[in-house]
């Protein structure tokens, strides 16, 4: 995305997160957004995380899925009382997942373990494999897997227990993993279950006027590494787009009973819909608080002008997974390019952004005092740096304790959709796992975070200086003259982290 610009604690964070231009916490903790952006977001509504999360049910993806590769898929899991699940992982050819490829059936067995000291809001998991079977849905699907396969020696060996093209059969079960066999072919696949490792499931109320609201339950699962040789050494600490209760889930939603009531045999084949062109304008922000890799939450609001092929977008930064501890605030600022339909990801659009501009405004005292000990001219310049107070940074080449580098250029895949309800969604390429930037077109994205949806179809002037348009509306409500600060050894653990890794 445009503004890739900090190691650890902004490269993930400036692009790699759903954001939404807060103006101050109210006093029952609730985000609150610009006059013109008062949308019926839908977690505006309260959240609530269920702790430790109740796992028992059916899950389900709520439309196609688009994992690094790029892979194209759709999930299914079910959870028992006994702690045992059944998961399906439907593969397909196309960003639609129109035209199945092969199907995953994978059992095994789940325990939760603790709440994770590393990501605040998540509880830790055990798994244990029992099986991995796949089913082929072409001879194409076939081949393409046995060629993964034997890409290694231990690999060759599992592709020759898969059968010759020519004798493929519709709907067999091939085994990649056995238990109780002590075979496993997952391995050469780059195949795991790691997600499992990393829970959280929290719940809302969707509004469905005139009737009562309903109930919408979701489960994120962790985070899937952009780099397909380090997934199986990776433990997560984000999470992917969240699955939905197949008996609790947001409606309308055509795919939903499509994927319920699929299996390893007959793979859910969804609803054509019509591509949408890219048109950047307007004013996009997060739905609700979002959590990266490494430990960010944050949100973003995006301002797009057209006519002239320039943005603008507001970070805000968040020591806790309901964004009510603001840490740090980044405004970012350039231009892009026209974009270029991708050749690799189907239905993306390439554009090349530039990082020309940035303000900085620290946000606890943590932030305020990590500056005031930076060198003058690493951030800002000379003047000590205040609680709440907007600083520009473009002089000095960005800000080197936050690792805001100017000017910057990233190699972006943008996508657009509609919703069932007939939102205008943005889909934003997905930032680099290890905390790299995409600076070369080698390294653009090949999925997309979760999107941010349309607030306001006119850019606005964003031009007046930051001290016209406050943050923060002073006093909060309930009589509070600002933000409520984290704990001030979590913070400094989180800020001593981004050092390290810009180190």
């Amino acid at each position: 995305m445009p503004a890739a610009m900090l190691p650890y604690a902004c490269v993930l964070v400036l692009l790699g997160a759903r954001t939404a231009e807060v103006i101050g916490t109210a006093g029952d903790g609730r985000l609150r957004w610009e006059t013109h952006c008062q949308q019926p977001l839908p977690n505006r509504v309260p959240v609530t995380a269920l702790l430790p999360p109740r796992l028992e049910g059916p899950w389900i993806s709520t439309g196609c899925e688009v994992r690094p590769g790029p892979e194209f898929l759709i999930r299914s899991y079910t959870f028992f009382p006994n702690r045992l699940f059944r998961a399906y992982q439907f593969y397909y050819r196309d960003p639609l997942c129109r035209e199945p490829a092969h199907s995953l059936l994978i059992k095994g067995k789940v325990r939760l373990r603790r709440a994770s000291w590393v990501t605040r809001g998540a509880t830790e998991a055990d798994y244990h494999l029992h099986k991995v079977g796949i089913v082929f849905h072409s001879r194409r699907a076939l081949l393409d897997v046995a060629g993964r396969l034997s890409r290694t020696q231990a690999g060759r060996d599992c592709a020759q227990r898969l059968p010759p093209a020519r004798a493929w059969l519709p709907g067999a079960l091939y085994e990649l993993l056995s238990a109780r066999a002590e075979r496993d072919c997952t391995a050469a696949l780059g195949f795991t279950m790691h997600e499992l490792s990393l829970v959280r499931v929290q719940s809302h109320l969707q509004p469905q006027p005139p009737t009562r609201p309903q109930l919408v339950e979701e489960l994120y699962l962790g985070d899937i590494h952009t780099d397909r040789a380090e997934r199986r050494h990776y433990r997560p600490t984000g999470y992917q787009r969240p699955l939905q209760s197949a008996l609790h889930h947001a409606h309308p939603c055509p795919a939903c009973g499509l994927i319920a009531r699929s299996d390893e045999h007959h793979p859910p084949v969804l609803p054509g819909q019509a591509a949408l062109p890219l048109r950047l304008g307007g004013q996009w922000v997060s739905p609700g608080c979002e959590l990266r890799p490494a430990v960010l939450f944050l949100t973003r609001l995006f301002t797009f002008h057209g006519h002239n092929h320039s943005w603008e977008g507001y970070y805000h930064h968040f020591s806790d997974p309901a964004c009510r501890q603001p840490t740090f605030t980044i405004y970012a600022a350039g231009r892009y390019t026209r974009g270029m339909p991708s050749t690799k990801v189907l239905g993306g659009t390439e554009l090349v952004f530039q990082v020309t501009r940035a303000r900085v405004t620290p946000m606890d005292q943590v932030t305020t005092a990590m500056l005031n000990l930076s060198e003058p001219d690493s951030c800002g310049g000379p003047g000590p740096w205040s609680l709440g107070t907007e600083r520009d940074v473009t002089a000095t080449n960005g800000c080197l304790p936050l690792g805001i580098r100017l000017p910057h250029v990233e190699y972006e895949l943008f996508k657009m959709e509609q919703d069932p309800l007939g939102q205008s969604l943005l889909f934003i390429g997905q930032r680099p796992t290890d905390g790299s930037s995409p600076d070369t077109p080698e390294k653009r994205p090949t999925s997309y975070q979760a999107p941010l949806v349309l607030c306001d179809r006119v850019a606005r002037d964003f031009s007046r200086p930051p001290q016209h348009r406050p943050l923060l509306q002073q006093p909060l409500s309930g009589g509070a003259r600002g933000p409520q600060g984290a704990p001030l050894p979590f913070l400094l653990l989180v800020l001593g982290l981004a050092f390290l890794e810009w180190l």
